[in-house]
């Protein structure tokens, strides 16, 4: 394997073992009963300390949603880019790398949305509806910063040569990513260390996402020198 191949995936491995950590930490540091209905959060001082600064706004939280089903979009968007290109290639290795990448990558994040669903944490710092719901991680954040963040990588591929088109593209990736971290935030639907992992979560499984692609593009280019 090349070194900047190892590079990366050590990278990758590194992020999930500290997100794998993070979760522990939570699980064991300064938890207290201080959440709706005396459930407990880690890190129960300086969740309180910025859940009274910021306070909640719903409104933020409607935005935030809405930011959420943006995202959704691309992600099929990019899902459709993917079916066309399977129907007129007549075969699925034949479909950009990337895109089946992607793929891959949205597998995930439902995996670890409907794992942190079962497995709970922690719950919000709110009752919604009345009812406690699992909090950890943000799954907007992750879901957010996964599918915007490989898109931005996408666009590399596919506006590589287009400068204006592709600033464009990453800068709107970009501002999405933070008006969902800056909204979330401020809704007050979750305390800070959700916050923290979804971003934690999300940047490994982006970095996995880009290690494969550029392992993929490594063997590719060993091939084509070959020929």
């Amino acid at each position: 394997m090349q070194k900047n191949s190892k590079k990366n995936f050590m990278v990758t491995g590194f992020l999930f073992l500290f997100f794998l950590l993070f979760t522990v930490l939570i699980k064991t540091i300064d938890v207290k009963p201080v959440g709706p209905n005396q459930s407990e959060i880690g890190f129960s001082s300086l969740n309180l300390f910025l859940f009274d600064f910021f306070g909640v706004n719903l409104l933020w939280y409607n935005i935030t949603n809405c930011l959420g089903g943006i995202a959704i979009l691309f992600a099929f968007g990019f899902a459709v880019a993917g079916l066309c290109q399977l129907i007129k290639r007549k075969h699925i290795l034949k479909v950009d790398f990337g895109i089946l990448a992607m793929g891959g990558l949205y597998v995930l994040v439902v995996f670890f949305y409907v794992f942190f669903e079962l497995v709970i944490i922690n719950y919000r710092p709110i009752l919604m509806d009345a009812e406690l719901e699992a909090s950890y991680p943000s799954s907007h954040i992750m879901l957010t910063v996964s599918i915007m963040a490989a898109a931005a990588l996408q666009f590399h591929q596919l506006f590589g040569n287009k400068l204006a088109l592709l600033i464009a593209a990453e800068g709107f990736c970009i501002l999405l990513i933070a008006g969902m971290l800056i909204g979330r935030l401020l809704s007050g639907v979750h305390w800070f260390t959700d916050i923290a992992a979804g971003v934690l979560l999300a940047s490994a499984l982006v970095m996995l996402y880009y290690s494969v692609v550029k392992r993929m593009e490594e063997l590719q280019d060993i091939s084509d020198c070959h020929q």
